[in-house]
């Protein structure tokens, strides 16, 4: 037998083994020298399950399941067991993975008509303690590939049609899918080794529903604890109502309406439901103006959101209301370079609350609500301070202040001012789109494939620097933006029903162009492999006003 020479970048070493050796097998030979147990790993930058066989050199590194990787894997393998234990319990209905929220993923459980079957916290306990007897009988899950028309007709025959309509869409000759026991199901990226695997995981009963939890972020050991999120699910709620009204809920459906020519009155309807949204925002607002309140509109929201577009069509359905919008932006408001806090890197710490003048800014908000006139400050990027000029600003009767920052939401960026002055506003991309009823696309997939396809058009930058960056977008999320989203006295929904398709044709190349042999390749592999689901939808159908416009250009508004 052959033997092959593979190096390790968790031991850096060389490791000579036979030919068709497993990633899991070389895990267990390297034993005690790996301080965790993997759960996948990249071979040449290519994340890969360890059941994968090794047949010539490689580079491979293997992850824990706290890896980004790592968590999303677990996460999706723990959905595979969900479903053989639904079925097994309840072979009548069928299993929804519907939404991610509150640190977990709501499911529900529907029956033949489609309608929510409700489940109770006896029942939710029956299906936790079913995973877990799987858990304990340590099945492997197997990876297997058929021609799509024998995938089609397994799917089939298990009821799964929505994996049906995806796979008779995107025309692919061979499907790969995975078995657990006697269970059939795909999933669009590895799984891990075995159920054994999976021992760690939760199920709260959760609306109709349930919540499954994975792992917490913090602690490997221990299920996430849910948090409450009730605004968050309105909005998601609301969209996949609409979802269900145009009859689009997933990729397939997105894939057929394109087949038949139908997108134009899918974004016409869709931007639609972003007039009507933001409409209503403008309603509320002008409603408390009338009693006196809401002087100052704070709008935050994490990266690649929308929000500059969602301030600037906001300002138009205020003037509808009679309400004058004047912006400022809270980027004038940072305190100069040599005084902004460094991070635990060392670095300048741009995304900090502390980065910004908070006196200053309460100073300036205060003499606007009592009717004074201020001067606006002016940072300059490029000095790295404030820079002094002349920029008078004054509320008059009717007008309403809109300030857009990540800080938004924290009640700590306006200790001063009395909260009936203020209505904040929180943005994103709240992807309510399946790919399939066990599938659900990352709300952090969408918004980062939206600042690929920005950072290349407007500062040229590629899409590996920003795949490396986005981790760390991704840590300032989560300390400064994600803990106040509920204190938003109202949410927009920024997420496009039809964009990943618009989006296809812009971030294909971009992601093709990231070099193999740097890490950021696992992630642009794995986007191409995602947007490979759609058919592409034609840019020229977008139009001018669309949110959408702000990370793809030609929009009419200015930035």
């Amino acid at each position: 037998m052959n033997t092959i020479k593979i190096f390790c970048e968790n031991t850096d070493s060389h490791i000579e083994v036979a030919g068709g050796t497993s990633l899991l097998d070389i895990a267990g030979e390297l034993g005690s020298k790996l301080d965790f147990d993997p759960i996948c790993a990249l071979v040449n930058n290519k994340a890969e399950a360890l059941s994968y066989p090794l047949f010539s050199p490689k580079r491979i590194e293997f992850l824990s399941a706290c890896s980004s990787i790592g968590r999303d894997i677990y996460i999706r393998s723990l959905c595979m067991m969900l479903y053989k234990t639904v079925l097994e319990l309840y072979p009548g209905l069928k299993l929804r993975i519907e939404l991610s929220i509150s640190r977990g993923y709501y499911c529900r459980l529907l029956d033949v008509s489609g309608h929510s079957f409700h489940i109770d916290e006896d029942g939710v306990e029956r299906i936790k303690e079913g995973m877990l007897q799987t858990v304990a009988q340590d099945l492997p899950f197997k990876r297997k590939e058929k021609p799509t028309d024998e995938v089609i007709e397994i799917f089939r025959e298990e009821g799964l049609e929505n994996k049906v309509r995806l796979l008779e869409t995107v025309n692919h000759l061979y499907t790969p899918f995975y078995t657990l026991g006697d269970t059939a199901d795909s999933y669009y990226m590895p799984l891990a080794p075995s159920s054994g695997h999976l021992r760690v995981f939760d199920l709260r009963p959760y609306k109709s529903g349930f919540l499954l939890l994975g792992i917490d972020s913090e602690n490997p050991n221990v299920p996430a604890i849910p948090i409450m999120q009730e605004k968050m699910y309105h909005a998601c709620t609301e969209h996949l109502k609409f979802n269900k009204v145009i009859r689009v809920s997933n990729v397939g459906e997105l894939n057929m309406a394109v087949e038949k020519r139908m997108t134009s009155d899918l974004i016409n309807v869709a931007e639609a439901m972003h007039d009507k949204l933001l409409g209503r925002i403008s309603d509320d607002i002008a409603e408390r103006r009338s009693r006196g309140d809401a002087g100052i509109v704070m709008i935050a929201g994490p990266s690649s959101s929308g929000k500059t577009t969602s301030c600037k069509r906001l300002a138009i359905q205020l003037m509808t209301n009679l309400i004058v919008p004047k912006m400022i932006s809270l980027d004038d408001y940072f305190v100069n370079r040599v005084d902004t806090p460094r991070d635990e890197t060392g670095d300048y710490d741009f995304e900090s609350l502390y980065a910004l003048d908070l006196e200053r800014f309460n100073s300036d908000l205060e003499r606007l609500l009592d009717g004074e006139e201020i001067n606006l400050p002016t940072y300059s990027f490029e000095l790295g301070k404030r820079v002094e000029t002349k920029r008078p600003l004054k509320l008059e009767a009717n007008d309403v202040l809109i300030i857009e920052g990540i800080h938004g939401l924290n009640p700590e960026l306006t200790g001063t001012i009395d909260p009936r002055h203020l209505y904040k506003i929180y943005v994103s991309a709240l992807t309510t789109l399946r790919i399939d009823d066990h599938n659900w696309i990352s709300t952090s997939d969408n918004r980062l494939l939206r600042r690929i396809v920005r950072d290349h058009k407007y500062r040229h930058i590629p899409a590996e620097e920003t795949i490396r960056r986005w981790p760390s977008v991704r840590r300032g999320e989560e300390k400064w933006i994600f803990p106040f989203a509920e204190n938003a006295d109202a949410t927009f929904n920024s997420s496009l029903i039809f964009e990943l398709g618009v989006m296809k044709e812009y971030a294909e190349p971009l992601l093709r162009g990231v070099p193999h042999g740097q890490k950021q390749y696992a992630v642009a592999n794995r986007l191409l492999k995602f947007l490979d689901l759609f058919k592409a939808i034609p840019a020229d159908q977008v139009p001018l006003t669309s949110l959408l416009r702000e990370f793809l250009g030609g929009s009419s508004f200015h930035y």
